[in-house]
């Protein structure tokens, strides 16, 4: 799924600026003490306050801790972190993050399994102003963000199915690309996660050059699909729809390699790049 920002501070960021400034001023602390406390920029600070930064999740964990305030400021980042995604991606981001299954295709390495270096080397284009360099860092605050629902408990149970050419095509970075595959084969380990990756020897499929695949199944029992392709996403809770989409996805599941042949191929594309 591709991020975008769309500029403006809504509801979300701005109780979670105005949640930091009331922690703050509740302990009685200036922007410069907390600054020389935290070890976090004054500057910094105060955009996330005024509600014109959105931060790491990692950021909130710390001033959670610095404040005592539980996860607080964690859950109010899961909501702000969605102001960073275009109104049409929205709901497929709140079906996601509440989702008991999930089922993806992709051509490339999913959003879900990158990590921060390789998403900021992904969403980075041409960048000529610091404003467009910040923009960046929110959309990948966001993606990384999305991470979370691997480890919530319960965890959704998730399978991946990734096209071989996601693993022929490095980052320009050898460092990024060794750490991304191996952040794939440990998070391919989790109990809820299965991994297959769907050979060039498989041939041409229904799927090819259509973009990538994604099926979510609610607590409730319904699903949804949403097929996302260059700039453009379809999110579709169509019953027939759904289905046909969940006979393509299990038809190149079955044309993958296993999941513990995948988890080989993926130590064998890493162990290649090292030598």
């Amino acid at each position: 799924m591709t991020e975008e920002v769309d500029g403006q501070a809504d509801s979300g960021r701005a109780v979670l600026g105005r949640t930091l400034r009331f922690l703050r001023e509740k302990e009685g602390k200036s922007l410069g003490r907390l600054a020389d406390e935290s070890g976090y920029d004054k500057s910094y600070l105060s955009r996330l306050e005024s509600g014109e930064r959105l931060s790491k999740v990692t950021v909130m964990e710390d001033l959670d801790g610095y404040y005592g305030a539980g996860d607080l400021l964690v859950s109010l980042w899961k909501i702000a972190r969605i102001d960073a995604f275009k109104d049409k991606y929205k709901e497929y981001m709140r079906l996601e993050s509440v989702a008991r299954v999930i089922h993806v295709y992709a051509p490339n390495v999913p959003g879900l399994l990158q990590t921060e270096d390789f998403a900021r080397e992904v969403l980075s284009g041409p960048q000529t102003t610091g404003q467009e360099r910040e923009a960046v860092e929110e959309q990948v605050a966001a993606r990384l963000g999305r991470q979370l629902l691997l480890r919530k408990n319960p965890a959704p149970s998730v399978r991946f199915v990734i096209d071989e050419l996601a693993f022929r095509r490095p980052s320009a970075d050898p460092g990024t690309w060794e750490g991304q595959l191996a952040h794939i084969a440990d998070t391919a380990q989790r109990p809820n996660v299965v991994l297959q990756v769907l050979p060039f020897s498989a041939g041409i499929h229904h799927l090819m050059g259509k973009g990538s695949l994604t099926l979510l199944w609610q607590q409730d029992g319904r699903s949804v699909a949403y097929v996302e392709g260059g700039s453009s996403g379809l999110l579709t809770d169509d019953p027939d729809d759904a289905l046909h989409h969940r006979l393509s996805y299990d038809r190149l599941r079955d044309l993958a390699l296993s999941p513990s042949d995948s988890l080989a191929f993926v130590k064998d594309v890493l162990e290649e790049h090292r030598s």
